[in-house]
């Protein structure tokens, strides 16, 4: 099924990833992952899009973000790629595009999916085999949600907020809430919505979204359309 025209919607959340070319590395020492988190900070206070989770794998990134408004999000992409990939290019040799085509994104229901899609890209590390620990994992934003270092890219979401009333609350909670695994229902869950474009949510918030973009967000029924019987 070809995925849907992206949609951006403004002061929600979305999950977006984007991959290196044909599996190329896009990040290859720490002075990758350091300049790249440096524009990424740049770029989001320039075009007004908060970032509250993040990973950087040698291969791909992973970023929950929510954009204040339609343009921010692409604006921020767009910047981001305009500084990156000349200096990726310089620095290993090489030319052309880094990207394996556009970024995809997907709408994210706050109160149940937000944090669900935080622990799946933070333990993204340790699904591929990198650490056996999200906290052994430098370039993600695990550190500052379990209280391990204080992050500046990071814009901490109400809904983590709302598990404590205090950062040392807010901390453990998080690191509990971590290590219950996420099952595989729900991996495939988040990943489905972010490679096709779907929102990732609840039937109703799906629904509510549809109405508010006036436009189809959700997948079609497989089938051809049900025919009412004619009278005779």
């Amino acid at each position: 099924m070809a995925r849907l025209p992206r949609l951006i919607v403004p002061s929600q959340p979305h999950y977006l990833i984007q991959r290196g070319l044909n599996g190329t590395p896009v990040f290859q020492d720490d002075d990758d992952y350091t300049a790249f988190l440096g524009w990424l900070r740049t770029a989001a206070r320039t075009y007004k899009v908060a970032i509250h989770s993040y990973v950087l794998l040698p291969d791909q990134l992973h970023l929950l973000l929510t954009p204040s408004d339609e343009e921010g999000l692409g604006q921020m992409m767009q910047w981001l790629g305009r500084i990156y990939v000349p200096y990726y290019n310089q620095k290993y040799g090489r030319a052309g595009t880094l990207w394996h085509g556009r970024y995809k994104t997907s709408v994210v229901e706050a109160r149940d999916f937000l944090l669900a899609c935080s622990r799946y890209m933070e333990h993204a590390p340790v699904r591929t085999g990198l650490v056996a620990q999200a906290e052994q994992y430098g370039w993600s934003s695990y550190g500052h949600h379990a209280g391990q270092r204080t992050d500046g890219t990071i814009t901490d979401h109400p809904v983590y907020w709302s598990l404590g009333n205090t950062p040392f609350q807010r901390e453990a909670a998080y690191i509990e809430l971590s290590s219950q695994m996420l099952g595989a229902a729900d991996i495939k869950t988040i990943e489905a919505a972010v490679l096709k474009g779907w929102p990732l949510g609840t039937d109703p918030y799906k629904h509510a979204l549809e109405r508010q973009a006036q436009r189809q967000i959700l997948p079609a029924k497989r089938g051809r359309p049900f025919k009412r019987p004619t009278n005779p």
